[in-house]
Protein backbone atom coordinates (compact mmCIF):
# COMPACT_ATOMS: atom_id res chain seq x y z
CA UNK A 1 0.00 0.00 0.00
CA UNK A 2 1.24 3.11 -0.74
CA UNK A 3 0.51 6.26 1.62
CA UNK A 4 2.10 9.29 2.36
CA UNK A 5 1.34 9.64 6.43
CA UNK A 6 3.12 6.14 6.76
CA UNK A 7 6.42 4.91 4.98
CA UNK A 8 7.56 1.95 6.29
CA UNK A 9 10.71 1.80 4.25
CA UNK A 10 11.93 4.92 5.84
CA UNK A 11 10.94 3.83 9.14
CA UNK A 12 13.33 0.71 8.74
CA UNK A 13 16.02 2.37 7.36
CA UNK A 14 15.89 5.20 9.89
CA UNK A 15 15.80 2.64 12.75
CA UNK A 16 19.15 0.96 11.09
CA UNK A 17 21.11 4.22 10.90
CA UNK A 18 20.35 4.80 14.61
CA UNK A 19 21.52 1.45 15.48
CA UNK A 20 24.77 2.29 13.42
CA UNK A 21 25.14 5.74 14.76
CA UNK A 22 25.14 4.08 18.46
CA UNK A 23 27.63 1.56 17.73
CA UNK A 24 30.03 4.12 16.15
CA UNK A 25 29.29 6.67 19.43
CA UNK A 26 30.43 3.35 21.26
CA UNK A 27 33.74 2.96 19.11
CA UNK A 28 34.82 6.18 18.88
CA UNK A 29 34.54 6.16 22.75
CA UNK A 30 36.73 3.62 23.23
CA UNK A 31 39.30 5.09 20.73
CA UNK A 32 39.20 7.98 22.37
CA UNK A 33 39.76 6.74 26.03
CA UNK A 34 41.32 3.20 25.56
CA UNK A 35 39.17 1.20 27.22
CA UNK A 36 36.38 -1.13 26.74
CA UNK A 37 34.97 -0.75 29.95
CA UNK A 38 34.57 2.91 30.79
CA UNK A 39 32.05 2.93 33.15
CA UNK A 40 29.52 1.03 35.04
CA UNK A 41 26.77 1.49 31.65
CA UNK A 42 28.97 -0.76 29.60
CA UNK A 43 29.33 -3.72 32.00
CA UNK A 44 28.51 -3.32 35.47
CA UNK A 45 29.80 -6.13 36.76
CA UNK A 46 33.29 -5.83 35.20
CA UNK A 47 33.39 -2.04 35.90
CA UNK A 48 32.94 -2.98 39.85
CA UNK A 49 35.20 -5.61 39.67
CA UNK A 50 38.23 -3.34 38.01
CA UNK A 51 37.67 -0.30 40.57
CA UNK A 52 37.71 -2.65 43.71
CA UNK A 53 41.35 -3.02 41.90
CA UNK A 54 42.17 0.26 40.92
CA UNK A 55 41.22 0.98 44.61
CA UNK A 56 43.91 -1.67 45.43
CA UNK A 57 46.94 0.06 43.44
CA UNK A 58 46.22 2.92 45.64
CA UNK A 59 46.49 1.42 48.35
CA UNK A 60 49.55 -0.41 47.56
CA UNK A 61 51.10 2.85 46.43
CA UNK A 62 50.40 4.25 50.10
CA UNK A 63 52.03 1.20 51.81
CA UNK A 64 54.94 1.33 49.45
CA UNK A 65 55.45 5.12 50.73
CA UNK A 66 55.03 4.26 53.88
CA UNK A 67 58.04 1.75 53.38
CA UNK A 68 59.82 4.07 51.49
CA UNK A 69 59.49 6.42 54.70
CA UNK A 70 60.75 3.49 56.80
CA UNK A 71 63.91 3.07 54.95
CA UNK A 72 64.54 6.38 55.09
CA UNK A 73 64.48 6.57 58.74
CA UNK A 74 66.51 3.59 59.41
CA UNK A 75 69.30 5.39 57.03
CA UNK A 76 69.42 8.50 58.73
CA UNK A 77 69.88 5.64 61.85
CA UNK A 78 72.61 3.73 60.05
CA UNK A 79 74.59 7.18 59.24
CA UNK A 80 74.30 8.23 62.78
CA UNK A 81 75.80 4.63 64.11
CA UNK A 82 78.72 4.93 61.28
CA UNK A 83 79.65 8.52 62.58
CA UNK A 84 79.00 7.68 66.47
CA UNK A 85 81.26 4.37 65.36
CA UNK A 86 83.63 6.54 64.17
CA UNK A 87 83.77 8.55 67.20
CA UNK A 88 84.02 4.96 69.43
CA UNK A 89 87.37 4.46 67.70
CA UNK A 90 89.05 8.18 67.90
CA UNK A 91 88.24 7.46 71.67
CA UNK A 92 89.47 4.27 72.42
CA UNK A 93 92.48 5.47 70.45
CA UNK A 94 92.45 8.56 73.46
CA UNK A 95 91.58 5.86 75.76
CA UNK A 96 95.03 3.61 74.97
CA UNK A 97 97.19 6.59 74.49
CA UNK A 98 96.24 7.33 78.16
CA UNK A 99 97.79 4.33 79.20
CA UNK A 100 101.05 5.27 78.75
CA UNK A 101 103.38 5.70 81.76
CA UNK A 102 105.37 8.67 80.74
CA UNK A 103 102.63 10.88 80.31
CA UNK A 104 102.88 14.20 82.48
CA UNK A 105 99.89 15.22 84.12
CA UNK A 106 99.57 18.06 81.76
CA UNK A 107 99.61 15.55 78.60
CA UNK A 108 96.79 13.58 80.45
CA UNK A 109 94.50 16.46 81.19
CA UNK A 110 95.11 17.25 77.35
CA UNK A 111 93.70 13.45 76.30
CA UNK A 112 90.86 13.80 78.95
CA UNK A 113 89.71 17.27 77.61
CA UNK A 114 90.08 15.36 73.76
CA UNK A 115 88.02 12.30 75.33
CA UNK A 116 85.02 14.94 76.92
CA UNK A 117 84.43 16.18 73.79
CA UNK A 118 84.30 13.47 71.52
CA UNK A 119 82.16 11.62 73.85
CA UNK A 120 79.83 15.05 74.12
CA UNK A 121 79.00 14.93 70.63
CA UNK A 122 77.44 11.36 70.74
CA UNK A 123 74.45 12.27 72.06
CA UNK A 124 74.54 15.27 69.88
CA UNK A 125 74.56 13.23 66.45
CA UNK A 126 71.83 10.59 68.06
CA UNK A 127 69.55 12.94 69.10
CA UNK A 128 69.71 14.59 65.77
CA UNK A 129 68.98 11.58 63.54
CA UNK A 130 65.72 11.85 62.70
CA UNK A 131 63.46 12.15 59.91
CA UNK A 132 60.01 12.44 59.86
CA UNK A 133 59.69 12.52 63.80
CA UNK A 134 60.68 9.24 63.90
CA UNK A 135 64.02 8.62 65.28
CA UNK A 136 66.16 4.62 65.83
CA UNK A 137 68.91 5.67 67.10
CA UNK A 138 67.70 7.63 70.38
CA UNK A 139 65.96 6.02 73.24
CA UNK A 140 63.90 2.32 72.90
CA UNK A 141 62.11 3.70 69.90
CA UNK A 142 60.34 1.07 67.43
CA UNK A 143 59.01 2.39 64.53
CA UNK A 144 55.83 -0.14 62.79
CA UNK A 145 56.40 -0.45 59.45
CA UNK A 146 52.64 -1.13 57.53
CA UNK A 147 54.27 -3.33 54.85
CA UNK A 148 51.16 -4.85 52.95
CA UNK A 149 47.47 -3.26 52.39
CA UNK A 150 45.94 -6.49 53.43
CA UNK A 151 46.08 -8.05 56.21
CA UNK A 152 45.74 -11.72 58.10
CA UNK A 153 45.55 -14.92 57.06
CA UNK A 154 43.32 -17.04 54.76
CA UNK A 155 42.47 -20.94 54.70
CA UNK A 156 40.44 -23.15 53.87
CA UNK A 157 39.55 -24.31 57.46
CA UNK A 158 39.15 -22.88 61.03
CA UNK A 159 40.83 -25.78 62.64
CA UNK A 160 44.81 -25.33 63.22
CA UNK A 161 47.28 -24.66 66.06
CA UNK A 162 47.87 -21.49 67.43
CA UNK A 163 51.15 -20.87 69.94
CA UNK A 164 50.52 -19.46 73.33
CA UNK A 165 51.35 -15.79 73.06
CA UNK A 166 55.14 -14.73 73.85
CA UNK A 167 56.28 -12.96 76.55
CA UNK A 168 57.85 -10.88 74.84
CA UNK A 169 56.35 -10.44 70.88
CA UNK A 170 58.42 -10.37 68.91
CA UNK A 171 58.84 -8.45 65.60
CA UNK A 172 58.69 -10.71 62.05
CA UNK A 173 62.38 -9.38 61.47
CA UNK A 174 63.80 -10.92 64.55
CA UNK A 175 65.22 -14.02 64.41
CA UNK A 176 63.28 -17.19 65.05
CA UNK A 177 65.61 -18.66 67.61
CA UNK A 178 64.86 -15.62 69.97
CA UNK A 179 61.15 -17.10 70.38
CA UNK A 180 62.97 -19.27 73.10
CA UNK A 181 62.13 -19.66 76.44
CA UNK A 182 64.42 -19.73 80.11
CA UNK A 183 63.99 -24.19 80.16
CA UNK A 184 65.36 -24.48 76.65
CA UNK A 185 65.86 -22.97 73.25
CA UNK A 186 65.38 -23.28 69.64
CA UNK A 187 68.53 -23.94 68.10
CA UNK A 188 69.55 -23.28 64.66
CA UNK A 189 69.39 -27.04 62.42
CA UNK A 190 66.54 -27.78 64.54
CA UNK A 191 63.67 -29.49 62.38
CA UNK A 192 59.97 -28.20 63.19
CA UNK A 193 57.87 -31.09 61.72
CA UNK A 194 54.34 -30.88 60.35
CA UNK A 195 52.08 -33.52 60.11
CA UNK A 196 48.36 -33.50 58.90
CA UNK A 197 46.09 -35.70 58.84
CA UNK A 198 42.84 -37.42 57.63
CA UNK A 199 41.27 -39.13 60.77
CA UNK A 200 38.31 -40.32 58.34
CA UNK A 201 40.50 -42.03 55.78
CA UNK A 202 43.69 -42.33 58.05
CA UNK A 203 45.94 -40.12 55.09
CA UNK A 204 48.78 -38.36 56.23
CA UNK A 205 50.99 -35.65 54.63
CA UNK A 206 54.35 -34.27 56.47
CA UNK A 207 56.83 -31.79 56.31
CA UNK A 208 59.87 -30.29 58.09
CA UNK A 209 61.40 -26.98 58.11
CA UNK A 210 65.02 -26.71 59.22
CA UNK A 211 65.87 -23.75 61.43
CA UNK A 212 69.06 -22.23 59.58
CA UNK A 213 71.39 -19.32 61.43
CA UNK A 214 69.86 -15.86 60.60
CA UNK A 215 66.54 -17.44 59.93
CA UNK A 216 63.96 -14.80 60.92
CA UNK A 217 60.13 -15.26 62.14
CA UNK A 218 59.14 -13.91 58.72
CA UNK A 219 60.93 -16.19 56.88
CA UNK A 220 60.32 -19.12 59.23
CA UNK A 221 56.55 -18.70 58.35
CA UNK A 222 57.13 -18.10 54.60
CA UNK A 223 59.28 -21.63 54.93
CA UNK A 224 56.30 -23.21 56.45
CA UNK A 225 53.93 -21.99 53.49
CA UNK A 226 55.94 -22.83 51.25
CA UNK A 227 56.67 -26.21 52.22
CA UNK A 228 53.42 -27.56 52.68
CA UNK A 229 52.72 -26.41 48.88
CA UNK A 230 49.70 -24.11 50.71
CA UNK A 231 48.21 -26.99 52.44
CA UNK A 232 48.96 -25.12 55.46
CA UNK A 233 48.23 -21.43 56.28
CA UNK A 234 51.30 -20.17 58.79
CA UNK A 235 51.43 -16.34 60.09
CA UNK A 236 52.85 -14.81 62.79
CA UNK A 237 51.25 -11.65 64.85
CA UNK A 238 53.39 -9.05 65.44
CA UNK A 239 51.09 -7.66 68.32
CA UNK A 240 50.17 -10.72 70.65
CA UNK A 241 53.71 -12.75 69.80
CA UNK A 242 51.47 -16.01 68.37
CA UNK A 243 52.05 -18.36 65.26
CA UNK A 244 49.22 -19.81 63.94
CA UNK A 245 48.63 -22.76 61.21
CA UNK A 246 45.37 -23.41 60.17
CA UNK A 247 45.04 -26.24 57.69
CA UNK A 248 44.52 -25.12 54.29
CA UNK A 249 43.12 -28.39 52.91
CA UNK A 250 39.71 -29.82 53.80
CA UNK A 251 41.34 -33.15 53.53
CA UNK A 252 42.84 -33.14 56.42
CA UNK A 253 41.19 -32.34 59.60
CA UNK A 254 44.53 -32.67 62.27
CA UNK A 255 48.03 -31.02 62.35
CA UNK A 256 50.62 -31.93 65.00
CA UNK A 257 53.89 -29.76 64.96
CA UNK A 258 56.74 -32.08 66.88
CA UNK A 259 60.30 -30.73 66.81
CA UNK A 260 63.96 -32.67 67.45
CA UNK A 261 65.15 -29.53 69.25
CA UNK A 262 63.85 -28.48 72.72
CA UNK A 263 61.39 -25.87 73.54
CA UNK A 264 59.51 -25.30 70.39
CA UNK A 265 56.07 -25.04 72.10
CA UNK A 266 56.56 -21.18 71.89
CA UNK A 267 56.05 -21.57 68.16
CA UNK A 268 53.19 -24.24 68.07
CA UNK A 269 55.36 -27.82 68.54
CA UNK A 270 52.83 -30.24 70.76
CA UNK A 271 50.13 -27.78 71.08
CA UNK A 272 46.62 -29.57 70.07
CA UNK A 273 44.23 -29.04 66.58
CA UNK A 274 41.74 -26.58 67.87
CA UNK A 275 39.46 -23.96 65.80
CA UNK A 276 41.64 -21.26 65.73
CA UNK A 277 41.41 -17.59 64.07
CA UNK A 278 44.07 -15.18 63.42
CA UNK A 279 44.39 -11.62 62.08
CA UNK A 280 47.71 -12.58 61.30
CA UNK A 281 50.26 -9.19 60.74
CA UNK A 282 50.24 -6.64 58.17
CA UNK A 283 53.29 -4.49 60.22
CA UNK A 284 56.49 -5.10 60.55
CA UNK A 285 58.16 -4.08 63.79
CA UNK A 286 61.79 -1.58 62.93
CA UNK A 287 64.02 -2.17 66.32
CA UNK A 288 65.56 0.78 67.07
CA UNK A 289 68.67 0.93 69.04
CA UNK A 290 69.61 3.45 72.03
CA UNK A 291 73.02 5.14 70.68
CA UNK A 292 72.77 7.90 73.39
CA UNK A 293 75.80 7.47 76.45
CA UNK A 294 72.16 6.72 78.63
CA UNK A 295 72.61 3.55 77.00
CA UNK A 296 73.96 0.45 78.55
CA UNK A 297 75.88 -0.20 75.42
CA UNK A 298 77.59 2.74 76.55
CA UNK A 299 77.22 3.25 80.04
CA UNK A 300 80.59 1.52 80.95
CA UNK A 301 82.31 4.44 79.74
CA UNK A 302 80.00 7.64 80.09
CA UNK A 303 81.55 8.79 83.07
CA UNK A 304 84.96 7.84 83.08
CA UNK A 305 87.99 10.25 83.50
CA UNK A 306 91.05 8.89 81.22
CA UNK A 307 93.31 11.27 82.89
CA UNK A 308 93.56 10.21 86.77
CA UNK A 309 95.56 6.85 85.86
CA UNK A 310 96.91 4.29 83.31
CA UNK A 311 94.42 1.82 84.76
CA UNK A 312 91.23 3.91 83.92
CA UNK A 313 92.49 4.50 80.57
CA UNK A 314 92.44 0.59 80.07
CA UNK A 315 89.17 0.36 81.89
CA UNK A 316 88.04 2.81 79.51
CA UNK A 317 89.72 0.63 76.26
CA UNK A 318 87.99 -2.11 77.20
CA UNK A 319 84.60 -0.92 77.76
CA UNK A 320 85.08 1.31 74.37
CA UNK A 321 86.35 -2.12 72.73
CA UNK A 322 82.83 -4.03 73.50
CA UNK A 323 80.59 -0.87 72.72
CA UNK A 324 82.08 -0.58 69.46
CA UNK A 325 81.45 -4.46 69.06
CA UNK A 326 77.72 -4.03 70.00
CA UNK A 327 77.13 -1.29 68.31
CA UNK A 328 78.47 -2.87 65.20
CA UNK A 329 75.99 -5.71 66.05
CA UNK A 330 72.87 -3.63 66.44
CA UNK A 331 73.77 -1.64 63.29
CA UNK A 332 74.14 -4.79 61.40
CA UNK A 333 70.46 -6.09 63.01
CA UNK A 334 68.99 -2.31 61.68
CA UNK A 335 70.57 -3.49 58.29
CA UNK A 336 68.51 -6.51 57.91
CA UNK A 337 65.16 -5.26 58.60
CA UNK A 338 66.13 -2.08 55.96
CA UNK A 339 67.08 -5.60 54.08
CA UNK A 340 63.21 -7.18 55.03
CA UNK A 341 61.83 -4.08 54.03
CA UNK A 342 63.37 -3.79 50.77
CA UNK A 343 62.42 -7.09 49.35
CA UNK A 344 58.57 -5.96 50.95
CA UNK A 345 59.14 -2.88 48.61
CA UNK A 346 60.28 -5.06 45.37
CA UNK A 347 57.51 -7.94 46.07
CA UNK A 348 54.99 -5.02 46.04
CA UNK A 349 55.87 -2.90 42.88
CA UNK A 350 55.76 -6.44 41.17
CA UNK A 351 51.81 -6.75 42.87
CA UNK A 352 50.92 -3.23 41.34
CA UNK A 353 52.33 -4.23 38.24
CA UNK A 354 50.39 -7.35 38.01
CA UNK A 355 47.43 -5.72 39.54
CA UNK A 356 47.60 -2.48 36.87
CA UNK A 357 48.04 -5.70 33.91
CA UNK A 358 45.00 -7.66 35.28
CA UNK A 359 42.75 -4.31 35.25
CA UNK A 360 43.86 -3.95 31.70
CA UNK A 361 43.12 -6.92 30.56
CA UNK A 362 39.16 -6.74 32.08
CA UNK A 363 38.69 -3.24 30.54
CA UNK A 364 41.80 -1.21 28.15
CA UNK A 365 40.40 -2.03 24.30
CA UNK A 366 41.59 -3.86 21.83
CA UNK A 367 42.38 -0.56 19.28
CA UNK A 368 43.58 -2.89 16.48
CA UNK A 369 40.18 -4.62 16.52
CA UNK A 370 38.11 -1.01 17.29
CA UNK A 371 39.79 0.57 14.47
CA UNK A 372 38.61 -1.64 12.07
CA UNK A 373 35.26 -2.05 13.75
CA UNK A 374 35.70 1.92 12.77
CA UNK A 375 36.04 1.63 9.01
CA UNK A 376 33.01 -0.79 9.00
CA UNK A 377 30.48 1.24 10.64
CA UNK A 378 31.59 4.39 9.07
CA UNK A 379 30.71 2.46 5.76
CA UNK A 380 27.21 1.43 7.01
CA UNK A 381 26.41 4.76 8.40
CA UNK A 382 27.50 6.39 4.74
CA UNK A 383 25.23 3.07 2.97
CA UNK A 384 22.54 3.88 5.78
CA UNK A 385 22.16 7.19 4.62
CA UNK A 386 21.67 6.41 1.45
CA UNK A 387 19.05 4.29 2.33
CA UNK A 388 16.92 6.62 4.36
CA UNK A 389 17.58 9.03 1.41
CA UNK A 390 15.76 6.44 -0.77
CA UNK A 391 13.28 5.69 1.42
CA UNK A 392 12.28 9.23 1.43
CA UNK A 393 12.19 9.58 -1.96
CA UNK A 394 9.59 6.66 -3.00
CA UNK A 395 6.23 8.78 -1.67
CA UNK A 396 6.83 10.64 -4.71
CA UNK A 397 5.55 7.29 -6.68
CA UNK A 398 2.00 9.07 -5.44
CA UNK A 399 2.46 11.66 -7.65
CA UNK A 400 2.63 9.69 -11.34
CA UNK A 401 -0.96 8.15 -10.52
CA UNK A 402 -2.49 11.75 -10.47
CA UNK A 403 -0.62 13.16 -13.87
CA UNK A 404 -3.27 13.61 -16.52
Amino acid sequence: MLSVNTNYSAMIALQNLNFTNTELEGVQNKISTGLKIGSARDNGAIYAIAEGQRSRVSSVAAVKDGIDRANSTIDVALSAGKSIGDILQKLKAKAVAAQADDLTADQRDALQADFTSLRSQIDTIANAAQFNGANLASGSFDLNVLISDLGGSVAATTAGVQSAALTTPLSGSALITAAGSATGDIADGDLITFALTDSTNLGTFTIAVELTTGMTVDQYVEAVNSSSGGKISASYDDVAGQFTYLINDTSFDTLAITSDGVDAGNIGAGVATATVSSAGSNVLVVNGMDMTMSSAMFSAFSTVDISTSAASATTAANALAQAITDLNVGLASLGSQATALDAQQDFLAKLSDEIENGIGNLVDADLAKESAKLQSLQIKQQLGAQALSIANQAPQVILSLFRG
